[in-house]
Order: C-alpha cells, then structure tokens, then sequence
C-alpha cells in the first residue's frame, strides 16, 4: 500500500484530534502486515500536529537527484555511439555526473552490458604462405640431399607468439544492447609471429 496514503491517514487523524497510539492502531487494522512502523507513524505525526501540510520527504543534502536528465542521457547515448570503449569513469569526466548516475544510464534506461571481444586470427596472406612454401621446399630439398638431415630435425609443438602487446581482456570490451553482434577483436596476420619448436642441427 502506498506510503503517502497512510501519511493521508495520519494527517486526517491528527486533525480530527487523535492520539500517535491511536493513529498507529488504527493503521494496523486496516492496512496489516503493510501499516507503517511505529517509529515513522509518531515521526509523521508529530511533523503533521506541527502544522506541516505536504506528504513528501524532505529533501536531502548533497548533490540534488537531477543526473538523470535528458540532456546527460543524450550526452551519454552520444558518446557510446562514437566510442563503445569507454569506460564509465570516462563518461563521468564527459558528462559531469557521478559514477553511479552513468551506470545506470547504461544499464536501466540503454539496457547496455560490457561484452569482451573475441579474438579471431585471420587468414594467412598471399606472402606469408609463399614464405611457408620456400621454407618447406627448402628443407625438402636439403632432405632428399643428405641421407642424414632428417636425423637432425628436432620436432615439437607449434606456439604463437605476439609481435606487440596485445590489448587486455578489458581493453577490448565495448558497451552493447542485448540485440547486439558480439565485438570481434580481429588481429591481423603481420602482427603475429610463428614460432615453432622445430629445430634444424646442421
């Protein structure tokens, strides 16, 4: 039941000149397990027989509860746009509201998540498997050649390793809806570095 119709009730009450006690008692027969506490029937009704006249709450001190406007909302929704990757303590900076504020912008009013990229390796270029086809004739070559070479071949697993530093889970991840295609972290082919554990003793 709503609050601000007991606070009614308790108004009505106090003005028809009863007691805190019996105001409470009467709020519990009619509204139960719902009635207010006891605590905040005295409180309203001592601010009532004060002569107060609204049912509101006072307003409380610090930032007022106006973040949420449609202005920020906008700003937010702009940024997002051009940017997916930014974070909330970046909004925070653009837009001038707390923390709390742009999270639930992104959450309640876009219904947005943080989603992690996948990391998907292209293709190998046009270079790239001519330089295979080279290495692999090569050492075909240098086999059929010696009658010993493939004794000297030491064969083990193949490993990739990263030319650069690759982004952090986390540095990848942009905002989207639910409906939204899952961002892929596409690394290109130069960027990687083929290590095999296979060794040539010559």
């Amino acid at each position: 039941m709503s609050q601000f119709e007991q606070r009614a009730n308790i108004e009505f009450m106090c003005k028809l000149g009863k007691s805190a006690s019996e105001t409470q008692s009467a709020l519990q027969q009619v509204y139960g397990d719902t009635a207010l506490k006891k605590s905040a029937v005295y409180h309203w009704f001592s601010r009532f027989k004060n002569g107060q006249e609204t049912l509101e709450d006072d307003q409380r001190s610090g930032r007022p509860s106006t973040s949420r406007t449609e202005k920020n909302i906008g700003k937010v929704r702009q940024l997002i746009r051009c940017d997916g990757r930014m974070t909330i303590a970046e909004l925070e900076q653009e837009v001038g509201i707390f923390h709390g504020s742009i999270y639930t912008i992104l959450s309640d009013d876009f219904k947005m998540i943080r989603v992690s990229a996948k990391f998907v390796p292209r293709q190998l270029t046009t270079d790239q498997m001519e330089c295979r086809m080279m290495v692999a004739g090569d050492l075909f070559d240098k086999s059929t050649q010696g009658p010993t070479f493939l004794k000297n071949i030491i064969t083990g697993d193949e490993s990739l390793v990263f030319a650069y530093d690759p982004e952090k889970e986390m540095q990848s991840s942009e905002w989207h809806t639910a409906s939204s295609p899952r961002p892929k972290n596409k690394i290109t082919p130069p960027q990687i570095q083929r290590q095999s554990d296979a060794h040539c003793i010559l």
